[in-house]
Parts: structure tokens; sequence; C-alpha cells
């Protein structure tokens, strides 16, 4: 198949723009999966730093917990503490026995 002269210069250019549009068209791929890198990284950074806050959350809530059952505790302690100094024994101390 020989190719005339003026078919030549019409078939070069088409060429040369066929291979850019080929070109752009790789180069938009790969810059479509850069951004979907970036974009996931960021999401994933963003879902440690929830994951960190929520975590000292948890850590600060466990140990107010903490204090509080350690109050009662100590609450309760005193409590049955001054119950038994305030309880009076059923006879002791109630008659005195001077015949021995």
């Amino acid at each position: 198949m020989s190719l005339k002269l003026a078919e030549l210069q019409i078939a070069i250019p088409k060429t040369f723009d066929a291979g850019k549009i080929a070109d752009q068209i790789q180069q938009q791929g790969a810059i479509s999966q850069s951004n979907a890198q970036a974009a996931s990284e960021k999401q994933l950074e963003k879902n440690r730093e929830t994951v960190i806050k929520s975590s000292e959350t948890s850590e600060t809530s466990s140990q107010d917990e903490e204090k509080e059952r350690m109050e009662h505790e100590r609450q309760n302690r005193e409590k049955k503490e001054r119950e038994l100094k305030e309880t009076k024994h059923p006879f002791k101390g109630n008659f005195v026995d001077f015949s021995g």
C-alpha cells in the first residue's frame, strides 16, 4: 500500500495528535490514582486522630470511674466503722453484778 504525498501530510499530524491524546489518557490515570491515594491517606490520618482522641476520653472516664468507686468504698468503710462505734451492745454495760 503506497501513500501519496498529500495523504502523508494529513496522516502524520494526526498521528502526533493521537500520540498526545494517548499520553494524556495514561497521565490522567496516574493522576487520578495519586489523588485517590492522597485522599485515602487523609482519611486514614483522620481515623487515627479520632481513635486517639476517643481512647484518651475513655482512659479519662475509666480513671474517673475508678476514683468514684474508690471514694464510694472509702465512704462505706467509714460509715460501717461509725456504726460499730455508735452501736450499743444488748447486755454489755447495762447491768453491773456486785454479787461476786
